[in-house]
């Protein structure tokens, strides 16, 4: 075992501290050093045998964590994820064996609703294609892009209403966008439109920005028929996760000039997304980064933190899933 961020003592005496505090590391995390003042750091992510008697898991919510890992730990007690998502964690075996499990909402809300913006508008406008033009020295020979749709005035379709959802809703009303959301019940707390069916959502939308969670429930909903609604003219945004799309229909789609573009934060296959993709001229491709920010990522490492240290404390979790 071992302290981030060198040997030397740490100022709050954690060395002393009882193996009953040790944290596993499954996979880095922003401020990791900050961790080990609560208890001795045990880092399997860079190869460290196993400590039995670790209480918590630290993982950044993108690596697979299974059975097969936490029952390296008998005595474990708490898995503590950097991410709003828990698709890659199996809560059904943490929960059959008493495992909590805390995640971080709310604080990346607002950085990955502007990534969605963003990206929204690159699809939408051709900057990926007009950057090319212009590095390249073709503007001169090529003349200037062909014109491209406008977002003032464009209809918005957000599948999915949690915070996220709710903050790019703003964005685009603040464009001048007509938004409309879908969900699988009505929110009676916004007054936009609400379509119990996504295939009518994607018809009605010009843009389709999709933040739903991952997991089992929402695999594939962003199906070959919800394209299709979206047609030759839509924009399909992704900032929840790969999975809750069709990627090979997409790729079909937008080869085929059955979708206009799309701007994705995320894909099937992380980091190595299907060159198919990402070969693509009418796609934006960003590398699952929509919280990426100092700000964003320094506010999700201190909810680890505080979680970590509640549950070795003895106190209530600060966001626990149950």
């Amino acid at each position: 075992m071992r302290r981030a961020g060198g040997p030397g003592p740490s100022p709050t005496g954690a060395e002393s501290l009882p193996l009953s505090r040790i944290i596993a590391v499954h996979h880095p995390i922003r401020h990791l050093e900050r961790l080990s003042g609560l208890g001795p750091l045990c880092r399997i992510d860079l190869g460290e045998a196993p400590a039995p008697a670790a209480r918590v898991l630290v993982t950044g919510g993108e690596r697979p964590l299974g059975p097969e890992t936490m029952d390296l730990f008998p005595d474990l007690g708490l898995v503590a994820t950097m991410s709003v998502g828990t698709d890659a964690i199996d809560l059904a075996h943490a929960r059959a064996r008493g495992i909590a499990v805390t995640n971080t909402p709310g604080v990346l809300t607002e950085d990955v609703a502007d990534a969605a913006l963003m990206l929204a508008l690159a699809a939408r406008r051709g900057l990926v294609q007009g950057h090319d033009l212009v590095r390249s020295g073709r503007w001169a020979g090529e003349g200037p892009l062909p014109l491209m749709p406008s977002m003032t005035g464009a209809r918005v379709g957000i599948a999915g209403m949690g915070r996220i959802g709710r903050a790019v809703a703003l964005r685009m009303q603040a464009l001048g966008a007509e938004v409309a959301y879908h969900a699988r019940t009505a929110r009676p707390d916004t007054p936009l439109r609400h379509f119990p069916d996504l295939v009518a959502l994607a018809g009605w939308s010009e843009v389709l920005v999709v933040t739903v969670p991952g997991g089992a429930e929402t695999r594939g909903l962003v199906s070959a028929e919800v394209i299709a609604a979206l047609g030759p003219e839509g924009t399909l945004v992704n900032v929840a996760r790969g999975s809750v799309v069709d990627e090979p229909a997409l790729v079909a789609a937008l080869r085929e000039g059955r979708l206009f573009s799309a701007g994705l934060d995320v894909f099937l296959n992380e980091p190595a997304p299907d060159p198919a993709l990402t070969g693509l001229p009418n796609v934006v491709l960003y590398p699952h980064h929509g919280s990426g920010t100092v700000r964003a990522r320094d506010a999700m490492a201190d909810l680890v933190f505080r979680n970590v240290a509640a549950f070795l404390d003895g106190r209530p979790l600060v966001t626990p899933l149950w």
